[in-house]
């Protein structure tokens, strides 16, 4: 088994593409405008209200300076007003914050449902292909970390980034409001911490997306050892499966300590320089106070202008003592931006991987041929609204605008048709096969020959390379597939049950059956029987994909389902491989019921159950070397003489 770490490539190194933050944006104000559009007025509130104080500090202090001179006359009384307007001020803020808060819980919740909604719902359009070069656990990721990292983003990180930026701003005003030299100071200091913000923070960024990424491969590694976990009992593969888990979590670990460590780094080193930032200030105002220095500010050209009292033209202590309360203020919510960058990162490069899966091409279907319900009067038939049990092909000539259509018969020609999964890698090659209606086609030959590619093909969950494939004389490509797929009835060896009822197990063959063709379709396919003796029986509830079961029950169970939709096609692939010798002559016997009057392709490794099957193909990596009746290829002695004889093995 070989499980190696994947390494990050070139365009994991990439930056985190800044338009997946737009678009993040741009969907919350799609979903939820008006709740988004108040939370926003009252985080920006909240955030002005919360750089006030420092305004009031300096008053409070200018009016203690009077009181000390004696010449402040209601001195008291100004502190008692600023001080209640202050709480009031508070009291506004308390409010608009819970406010935000409760509305920023209920849309987050919100946008998350439907962003599921949209992964799940466009989930459902991908082409088999996607599944098939995914594993199941990384797609699983995308429900549970990546969701989990834009929840915290949007709920938690991005409201405090919003309230943090806007107190930087009024808190950057209200500074030249008061003096344009010690602004400079902190704006220098700014720039420094800006600096190292984007030196450490654009390191996190990338290590983070790397780290979402090897998560999504860790959680696939875990559910594949879970699923198979008897296998590696069997085979005595823990060792290995350790060594090979360690290498994948070694990755993770790997990339996870270069993020966090960038991310660790940025705290104390926006800390320290705060603190540095505050000493200068402080250094810097006492000099200008003992010098005298001549204050330049917004306050000092206004103040004059309008009559105030407020002389804001030289340095005084209870200026300093304002300024250095908003440098901190101001340094703190520099850090508290810095301190959510890791968050954001985390939220952006689950957001990305979201859109990613959200943006994967779906499976095009260019079909315009349906199925349609038919009757028939006089030989014509007429498309109808109700249920008849008759159908049809419905087909517009756009050439002359006419409508024909043809009855549903089953009718199967593959012709000369080529097909490779990758590139360069052919896996049929002039292939054609001719099944009429009604006819038991088998396909047989060993692993990799190509017989579950050509059901593949049928239902259209890959197109052919060249050639053709026409069902009842119409190309299967003008055919929409969903009307294709419903014409074809199949039986996977791997079974797969949902968590219900017995009855809605069989019932997800056709939703519209009712528990009367539930149970005849049971009948028919031999699974009355140890249903009926079920604790209770057909509403006997199954779960863990019908662990409660039997491998042989849940496959008569699945051949049921396919009898209920009552197809015109069937196909069986390896239906009968899990199921012991007693229950497959049960089966046998449900199947023939089944298969009659019906077209029918059997993909089988016991030759046993294709003997009686009216044409018979043997294949070879990719190609029909062999075709005919059983007794016909008896008597050639070829390869599937030799295979039904046992003087050469299939696998």
């Amino acid at each position: 088994m070989k499980n190696n770490a994947p390494a990050m490539n070139k365009k994991d190194k990439k930056k985190v593409n800044k338009g997946v933050l737009g678009r993040t944006v741009k969907l919350l104000f799609k979903f939820y405008p008006k709740m988004l559009t108040v939370s926003l007025l009252c985080i920006v509130f909240n955030a002005v209200v919360s750089s006030l104080p420092s305004i009031f500090m300096e008053r409070v202090f200018s009016i203690a300076g009077e009181i000390v001179k004696g010449t402040g006359i209601y001195a008291w009384q100004d502190i008692v007003y600023q001080m209640l307007i202050l709480i009031g001020l508070y009291v506004l803020s308390l409010v608009s914050g819970a406010v935000s808060r409760q509305l920023m819980a209920i849309l987050t919740q919100g946008f998350l449902k439907k962003t599921r909604e949209m992964m799940f719902n466009g989930m459902q359009d991908l082409p088999i292909k996607y599944f098939d070069t995914n594993s199941n656990g990384d797609i699983m990721s995308y429900y549970t970390n990546d969701i989990d990292a834009l929840r915290q983003m949007v709920a938690e990180s991005l409201p405090q980034m919003l309230t943090s930026a806007i107190m930087v701003l009024t808190l950057f005003f209200i500074m030249l409001w008061y003096s344009f030299w010690l602004t400079i100071i902190v704006i220098v200091g700014v720039i420094i911490i800006l600096l190292v913000t984007k030196f450490v923070g654009g390191g996190a960024g990338k290590f983070f997306l790397a780290q979402q990424k090897a998560v999504g491969k860790t959680e696939g590694f875990i559910e594949e050892m879970m699923n198979g976990q008897k296998v590696v009992k069997v085979f005595c593969h823990e060792e290995q499966a350790k060594a090979d888990f360690d290498k994948v979590n070694d990755y993770l670990c790997s990339q996870s300590t270069k993020a966090n460590t960038y991310a660790n780094m940025l705290m104390p080193i926006l800390g320290n320089i705060g603190h540095v930032l505050y000493v200068i200030v402080a250094i810097v105002g006492g000099v200008f106070i003992l010098n005298a220095v001549t204050n330049v500010s917004i306050g000092s050209l206004i103040n004059p202008l309008i009559g105030s009292e407020v002389n804001l033209s030289v340095f005084s202590i209870a200026l300093v003592v304002s300024f250095l309360q908003m440098t901190r203020q101001f340094c703190n919510n520099i850090n508290q931006v810095s301190n959510q960058v890791n968050s954001v990162v985390m939220g952006i490069a689950g957001a990305a991987r979201l859109f990613d899966l959200i943006d994967q091409k779906p499976e095009v279907d260019d079909g315009y041929v349906t199925l349609v319900n038919v009757k028939e009067t006089d030989g014509v038939l007429t498309e109808c609204e109700e249920r008849t049990n008759l159908w049809a092909w419905k087909h517009p000539h756009s050439a002359d605008g006419t409508v024909t259509y043809t009855p549903l018969k089953g009718d199967v020609v593959l012709t000369e048709v080529d097909f490779e999964y990758e590139e360069g890698k052919p896996v049929l090659h002039d292939v054609s096969i001719y099944a009429e209606p009604g006819q038991k086609v088998a396909f047989v030959g060993a692993t990799g020959a190509g017989k579950t590619t050509i059901t593949n093909l049928l239902n259209r969950f890959y197109d052919i390379a060249d050639g053709k494939i026409r069902y009842d004389g119409i190309n299967i490509n003008k055919i929409k597939k969903a009307d294709l797929r419903r014409s074809l009835g199949i039986v996977l060896q791997d079974t797969n049950l949902f968590t219900g009822t017995v009855m809605e197990n069989i019932r997800y063959g056709k939703l519209d059956a009712t528990d009367e063709e539930c149970v005849a379709a049971a009948k028919l396919a031999g699974a009355d029987d140890f249903i009926t003796r079920l604790p209770e029986g057909y509403n006997t509830m199954l779960s863990g994909n019908g662990a409660n079961l039997s491998q042989g029950q849940r496959q008569l169970v699945s051949i049921a389902r396919a009898a209920v939709a009552d197809p015109p096609v069937m196909i069986l692939d390896e239906a009968t491989s899990s199921i012991d010798t007693r229950t497959e002559a049960i089966v046998s016997r449900g199947m023939d019921a089944l298969m009659h009057g019906r077209t029918v392709f059997v993909i089988a490794h016991r030759l046993s159950t294709v003997k009686n099957s009216d044409v018979i193909i043997v294949l070879d990596h990719g190609r029909i070397i062999e075709r005919g009746s059983h007794e016909k290829l008896i008597a050639q002695k070829g390869q599937y003489y030799r295979l039904y004889t046992g003087a050469f093995e299939l696998e």
